[in-house]
């Protein structure tokens, strides 16, 4: 048994965080439907390559989807029925729009008490920017990330993914959860959770609010390297590939100095403490530079981890699914989709000794589902035929 497969999901989102949080649940045995508009389905669909929808293949993996107009009263209809028997509903349209439709929390809450709802938005149910456009892009600008990612006296950098939306949909998948908990350990119904793209994202990058009011410096672009701790960064090696290496501790720092045949840095004033070789890293980073360029990256590798250094290869897609450590591991399953044939796609996590995850099936055709969800809530053929005739479902 999968532990959460006495949950129903309602997924009214579309693009990646919400389908991220949803996409959790179904690996673990929820029942995830997603509701979709018909004859488009979610915009996730349309991310593709090569034709293939491969993040709607991936992210919407154990899930069903049922198609409904939801700007017909009939489709409204509909889902109010299937909001009676749902333990969680998700949303991302702009905040107000639920309510325009006059099915806001209220509304949802009277048909079913218990029910959690959770409101995706890129800054939040209140505030200033609420109605404003939340993509992750800007939610990344603006917290802080890109300002300090990127090279010294270059432009700001944005992550080349979703990051933002990644991180909120991990976020919503745990935030459900406890929710879960307080309403069967406190006996308090549901709730509505409003959740940001923004402050989950934040919260992730560090104290540096702290770190401002302390020392009143915006930290400077400085690359691979780390404002907290040093030696760290990417290097080069002979057989112009990389290594990621992290000798931050003392005793790491002091070790990785005598393998490099550098003793003699370690009493060097400019290396003598963290804050010391922080202060100093164009220096540092020039012996460790010059020792690991005279070696092809395996014999750095083996040379460093002989001596119990922290190193590892910086390795792009092609090595690493093809990487030891990701076979032995099974990191990644060749799921079989019905739209595309097989599709290489992460193994289901975290990793539990008795409920593990697993990826059941693969994600749904728009609509594919629509028939048998309809019919779990008392819809009769006759009615689903008429329902298909009115283009109320596809």
């Amino acid at each position: 048994m999968l532990p959460l497969e006495n949950i129903k999901i309602l997924d009214l989102s579309r693009l990646a965080a919400g389908n991220m949080v949803s996409h959790m649940f179904a690996d673990f045995g929820a029942d995830v439907v997603k509701v979709e508009k018909p004859g488009k389905g979610d915009d996730l669909r349309n991310w593709k390559i090569n034709g293939v929808s491969h993040w709607w293949a991936v992210y919407s993996r154990n899930k069903r989807s049922i198609s409904i107009d939801l700007k017909k009263d009939e489709g409204l209809d509909l889902l109010k029925e299937l909001v009676k028997s749902a333990d969680v509903f998700i949303e991302n349209f702009v905040p107000g729009t639920l309510e325009k439709w006059g099915i806001g929390p209220e509304q949802l809450n009277e048909l079913n008490k218990k029910l959690i709802i959770l409101r995706i938005s890129g800054w939040g149910q209140t505030g200033i920017f609420k109605n404003a456009p939340g993509f992750g892009s800007l939610v990344e600008g603006m917290s802080g990330f890109a300002a300090m990612t990127g090279e010294e006296k270059q432009a700001p950098l944005l992550p080349p993914l979703a990051l933002a939306d990644m991180v909120a949909g991990l976020t919503g998948f745990g935030a459900i959860l406890m929710a879960i908990l307080a309403s069967k350990k406190n006996n308090i119904g549901g709730q509505v959770i409003d959740l940001s793209l923004f402050e989950p994202f934040f919260s992730i990058l560090g104290p540096w609010a702290a770190s401002y009011k302390i020392s009143g410096k915006v930290p400077a672009r400085i690359g691979n390297r780390s404002n907290v701790a040093a030696p760290r960064g990417i290097y080069k090696t002979k057989d112009n590939k990389y290594v990621s290496l992290s000798a931050s501790m003392q005793s790491m720092w002091e070790k990785l100095a005598l393998t490099i045949g550098s003793s003699d840095l370690i009493k060097d004033p400019r290396f003598l403490t963290n804050s010391d070789r922080l202060n100093n890293q164009d220096d540092l980073d020039k012996p460790i530079s010059k020792f690991i360029k005279k070696y092809n990256r395996e014999e750095v590798l083996h040379i460093f981890s002989k001596e119990g250094i922290t190193v590892g290869p910086v390795l792009d897609i092609s090595e690493i699914i093809e990487h030891p450590y990701i076979n032995d591991r099974e990191v990644l399953v060749d799921h079989y989709n019905k739209e595309y044939g097989n599709i290489l796609m992460h193994q289901a996590f975290p990793r539990l000794s008795k409920t593990p995850g697993k990826v059941r099936h693969s994600a749904p055709l728009l609509g594919g589902d629509t028939d048998n969800v309809l019919k779990e809530i008392g819809i009769s053929v006759k009615q689903i035929q008429m329902l298909r005739k009115n283009k109320i479902i596809n």
